[in-house]
């Protein structure tokens, strides 16, 4: 390579698609915005209509979305939370079972809180790995909603709000849409301006230097979980809403698609790298991903095998897992030659 190879390179004289190859190769959008790009063009090839049903589309995409803008700002720190779903479907439950509907939407966003609290505790206090502590809260929550619902859906004391509340606002967005682009907005802004929030980041990357930073991780931790557990809590009340009824098994195709959408977004589940606009988009790919094969008429088991199918595609092709793959080809090669070389070596002195 010349000097001036050199200059020009340093310089930033990229072509147009090398500038666009190294915008998606710094951003952890990039799998996410390609993956989007190849939902959209197989939805438009098969079902168009998926582009004319706004209300449907839109809809599917902020269910999913809303719980897993609650993940990633747990995932941002290293942690999860398994426990979304379940409590998704117990402050459901508590909404229905209060006659007065205020009082009720309080109490489940007030339950909600308390679970994101109880799982911080779990694991910033005792020390408990998030996995198994939020594991154990998914079938406690799970039974919590199945005793006081009797194991039967609620019905909403006054449902004539519930069907108010799925009504459009304007055009298609219903408050559903509406409460999910105020909820991107507020993590968005608290994640990327607000101190607090990008400590996030820090923590996630590496918590002993945060600590040793004077960044009080536990306080973030507890921070965290408690906004899943919220926004966990604000999807059930939407949810109940909508349908007028509280079912307590509600959300168990929600954990996999909000996990999935966070994944594909490219946050990473070690913490400290990713973002609220990455997990945005997953969701959008993952919102039409399913519209789609239901307007195909595809059964919902079958639909969790696509889900299935398009995470694994996101975590093989994270830019870190293909550098690993690499590396341990190019030992395998190095190692094979190694072992090749003393094998040749004989057959030269023969010759000789």
């Amino acid at each position: 390579m010349t000097q001036q190879d050199t200059i020009q390179l340093g310089g930033g004289e990229l072509s147009l698609w090398g500038k666009i190859k190294l915008t998606i190769a710094r951003r952890t959008e990039g799998r996410g915005v390609a993956l989007l790009a190849i939902i959209l063009t197989v939805a438009l090839l098969t079902e168009p209509l998926v582009f004319t049903a706004y209300q449907v589309t839109l809809g599917r995409i902020a269910l999913i979305g809303l719980v897993a803008l609650g993940l990633t700002a747990v995932i941002l720190m290293g942690q999860l939370d398994l426990s979304v779903a379940s409590t998704l479907a117990a402050s459901g439950v508590v909404l229905a079972i209060i006659p007065d509907l205020t009082l009720g939407i309080i109490a489940a966003l007030l339950t909600g809180l308390l679970v994101g609290a109880i799982n911080a505790f779990g694991v910033a206090i005792i020390g408990i790995n998030s996995f198994i502590w939020t594991l154990g809260m998914l079938f406690f929550l799970r039974g919590v909603a199945l005793v006081i619902s009797n194991e039967a859906p609620v019905k909403l004391t006054n449902a004539d709000a519930g069907i108010a509340f799925g009504q459009p606002l304007i055009g298609p967005i219903t408050p559903r849409i509406l409460i999910f682009i105020l909820v991107f907005i507020a993590i968005q802004v608290f994640v990327s301006r607000v101190k607090m929030g990008r400590e996030f980041y820090a923590v996630g990357g590496n918590p002993q230097a945060a600590k040793d930073a004077g960044i009080p991780v536990k306080r973030r931790i507890f921070t965290g979980f408690m906004i899943s557990g919220f926004v966990s809590a604000l999807a059930g009340v939407i949810n109940t809403l909508e349908r007028t009824a509280a079912d307590p098994i509600a959300g168990s195709t929600v954990l996999l698609a909000s996990f999935a959408a966070a994944i594909i977004g490219g946050n990473y589940l070690k913490g400290g790298r990713g973002s609220i606009v990455g997990t945005l988009i997953g969701a959008g790919a993952l919102g039409v991903l399913q519209v789609t094969l239901t307007l195909s008429g595809v059964q919902v088991p079958v639909q969790q095998i696509f889900i299935g199918l398009v995470l694994l595609l996101a975590v093989t092709t994270d830019p870190n897992n293909l550098r690993a793959v690499l590396s341990s080809i190019r030992s395998a090669r190095s190692s094979r030659v190694k072992v090749q070389k003393p094998a040749s070596e004989p057959n030269k002195s023969t010759a000789s």
